[in-house]
């Protein structure tokens, strides 16, 4: 850790000829305020806008053979930039730029803005069925800033922001006291300090906003809403309140939405889809937010299917997992896929460098070689125990999402 609280994490690989150079911010949407959402998002559009000392981001990286992008969660903001080793120095001294010093402008600002309320309209005002996650998240959640998507709750949040703001949300946020710095790739440690101490250490420290997140209330009855839309078919969306990204329980609900919808050899596609026929398709996920979980079943229904049927359909298959004992062989089943899964995913450079930086905001870097096991000791009983906990019908938040006739 450099004085001014920036955090590196150094993963020499000499097998490849590229260096990952990767930084994540701790802010996302659940730091927004309610009258300001989609602030998180709209910096990461903005903060490839240039900054003081550069006027393009994007150019130095693609003459340099690189690439580069950003994506924004609830949880945080993470930007990267993979570059052949030999003109890595080049993403640090844009990354350090643009921390240091983020180009303020008018014009900026209106792009931007214009660029994410077009992505707004297209991804969820314009696209079937694409408007879910603000129903879902507002039904479910009626106090934590987990209650409206990373785009924002409304567009009016977006168009409304001035400069002052957007340099009161940057200098809040945006700080190497607030920043992992993950460096992972075919450099050596010596060479990562030497460009870290030359591009990052005379960046100072800012005064971050202090997180006061309020406690979601639990959730004692069952909530239900009916929209109707120009979409395809009907849908159901069904979300259960679930355990924390850090509670024990996580990887447990983890391996149930693969028990339910990972494959075509999974339960739901093979009742609901296959043999009653009543679902074009079918899925079970969970959101990893680190604060509040989220488990998500849904569904399209099939023609002359009613809603009744086929919710009570659903209903009755998550209840097998809470009154039938997995076996040993469906559960090492679902193990073995996910662990196939892990290995190839970290043999990405790419997402070795996200996931130290990730594992580092949760407080356990060490989480990227130990993890796996968590999911290994997972029970029978465990699954059993935990479908009974988080299938409750108080527990449940159901949409009836109608195609209009």
């Amino acid at each position: 850790m450099l004085e001014n609280g920036l955090r590196v994490i150094h993963l020499e690989d000499k097998s490849t000829p590229m260096v990952v150079v990767n930084t994540l911010f701790d802010v996302g949407a659940r730091d927004e305020s309610p009258e300001h959402t989609g602030m998180a998002h709209l910096f990461e559009h903005l903060m490839f806008g240039g900054s003081a000392n550069i006027p393009s981001f994007d150019d130095p990286i693609q003459q340099a053979g690189g690439e580069n992008n950003a994506w924004t969660v609830s949880d945080y903001t993470n930007y990267y930039d993979v570059l052949p080793s030999q003109n890595a120095e080049i993403a640090f001294w844009l990354e350090s730029d643009r921390m240091l010093a983020l180009e303020f402008s008018q014009h900026s600002l209106d792009v931007q803005k214009q660029v994410v309320c077009e992505e707004f309209k297209q991804r969820n005002l314009n696209q079937p069925y694409g408007d879910v996650s603000h129903l879902m998240r507002s039904l479910v959640f009626k106090q934590h800033p987990y209650r409206w998507p990373t785009i924002g709750m409304e567009l009016s949040h977006i168009e409304n922001v001035d400069l002052n703001f957007e340099k009161e949300f940057f200098y809040s946020h945006y700080a190497p006291n607030n920043a992992i710095l993950t460096v992972v790739g075919n450099i050596s440690l010596e060479e990562t300090e030497r460009l870290v101490e030359k591009w990052y250490a005379d960046i100072p420290r800012r005064e971050i906003v202090v997180r006061n997140i309020p406690r979601e209330p639990e959730q004692t009855e069952p909530r239900f809403m009916e929209v109707e839309r120009d979409v395809p078919v009907d849908a159901i969306y069904k979300a259960y309140r679930s355990p924390r990204r850090l509670d024990e329980g996580y990887y447990v609900s983890d391996l149930i939405s693969d028990i339910l919808a990972n494959g075509r050899s999974s339960r739901l596609y093979q009742r609901m889809v296959c043999e009653r026929k009543l679902f074009l398709s079918v899925d079970a996920s969970i959101l990893g937010d680190i604060e509040e979980g989220l488990f998500f079943v849904n569904g399209k229904l099939a023609n002359g299917v009613s809603f009744e049927e086929a919710d009570k359909a659903l209903n009755d298959e998550l209840q097998v997992l809470c009154t039938e004992m997995l076996s040993d062989h469906e559960l090492e089943k679902v193990k073995n896929k996910y662990e196939s899964n892990r290995l190839f995913s970290d043999m990405s450079l790419l997402n070795k460098a996200n996931n130290l930086a990730y594992y580092e905001l949760l407080g356990d870097v060490d989480l990227i070689n130990t993890e796996l096991s968590y999911y290994q000791k997972v029970s029978a009983e465990d699954v059993q125990k935990m479908a009974k906990q988080i299938f409750r019908p108080e527990n449940c938040s159901t949409i009836y999402y109608r195609a209009k006739k």
